[in-house]
């Protein structure tokens, strides 16, 4: 017996190129919006191995005082020699992130609806699935948050476990203490991408599909996850080799787009650098537009290299999960279309 999971590798490229050919630039457009806010985020941490302890020695090999120039300041010396307007303006630009970073986790927690009933109706409309979807979208958001904050306080402990009391000089540091926390890390990050890729690639659609919250569509998606165990598990091992190969394809067309557009850019600019001694402002702003259409150009072109491959990767997702649990197929006129014959078959 074959299993969705391999089946539905050339299905979702049937129903790729349906969508997206012929190509319709205003229909391209709008995909490569919703890809904009969909594609996800990174972040990172701070390197708290640098702030020594109190074993430093001064310049005559004696042991260090804090205000030795031999020794790295302290934790608590760097936040005591902030001043309350540095501490403001911290402050300021760290709420402007926050809000910011919200926002987008907002809008593209929306726009994983507008994504799946686009593909659904092989129709985009922003608009329109927006006023539809936005409170699923919301609790998406505030499911993203919780499991962002549990990670979070999860990293934190495992870190604290590891490097906190050394780097405070509680103790000292310890190589199977560092390993067990680093692993922990590790297992964490597996279980969160695995939690948040199953909610927004199979909990979203049966939100949809049944009109569920989050934890109501977990629930109702559980005994197809467990009892089809098996096509989940090739499901995810095919998605990671598909999104490593797409990943690779589209960094080589990026780079050779990249290539092509700077020419012309990087003459833009070196204008601007000869007018630099003759009329410095202007020699500024011709090189300030070429960084900026450069920046421009790239961006266009990385997210309509992305639109094929979202879009294909989004529907592989739906036909599997059409074919585990038919309740939860929103692709099922297309499956039929490709398939010649009903869901079933």
């Amino acid at each position: 017996m074959s299993l969705a999971a391999l089946d539905n590798i050339d299905d979702a490229l049937d129903a790729t190129r349906s969508l997206l050919w012929p190509f319709d630039l205003g229909r391209w457009a709008r995909l490569a919006l919703i890809v904009f806010f969909i594609g996800g985020s990174g972040g990172g941490g701070a390197n708290f191995a640098q702030f020594g302890g109190n074993t430093g020695t001064g310049p005559s090999g004696t042991p260090g005082a804090p205000g030795d120039p031999g020794q790295l300041p302290s934790l608590s010396e760097i936040v005591s020699s902030i001043s309350p307007t540095e501490w403001a303006i911290i402050a300021a630009i760290g709420l402007t992130i926050l809000v910011l970073v919200l926002t987008l986790g907002f809008v593209g927690s929306v726009m994983e609806f507008v994504f799946v009933e686009s593909l659904s109706r092989e129709r985009v409309s922003i608009r329109e699935y927006w006023s539809d979807h936005w409170r699923r979208g919301a609790r998406l958001f505030g499911f993203r948050l919780v499991i962002g904050a549990l990670t979070l306080a999860a990293f934190l402990g495992l870190f604290w476990v590891g490097f906190g009391a050394a780097i405070f000089g509680e103790a000292t540091f310890s190589l199977g203490t560092i390993g067990l926390a680093v692993l922990g890390m590790v297992f964490v990050g597996f279980v969160v991408s695995l939690v948040d890729g199953f909610t927004t690639q199979f909990v979203v659609p049966v939100m949809m599909s049944e009109s569920r919250g989050v934890l109501g569509a977990w629930r109702r998606f559980w005994p197809t996850l467990t009892g089809e165990w098996k096509e989940y598990v090739v499901y995810v091992l095919i998605q990671f080799v598909l999104t490593l190969v797409a990943g690779i394809a589209v960094g080589l067309l990026v780079f050779v787009a990249a290539l092509v557009i700077a020419i012309p850019l990087v003459i833009l600019g070196v204008i601007g650098g000869v007018l630099l001694a003759a009329i410095p402002v202007a020699g500024w702003v011709v090189i300030a537009a070429a960084a900026v259409l450069f920046g421009l150009g790239m961006l266009v072109i990385s997210l309509f290299a992305a639109v094929p491959v979202q879009t294909y990767l989004r529907y592989y997702a739906l036909l599997v999960l059409g074919d585990t649990n038919e309740a939860f197929d929103l692709v099922a006129e297309r499956r039929r279309a490709i398939r010649g014959g009903s869901p079933a078959e």
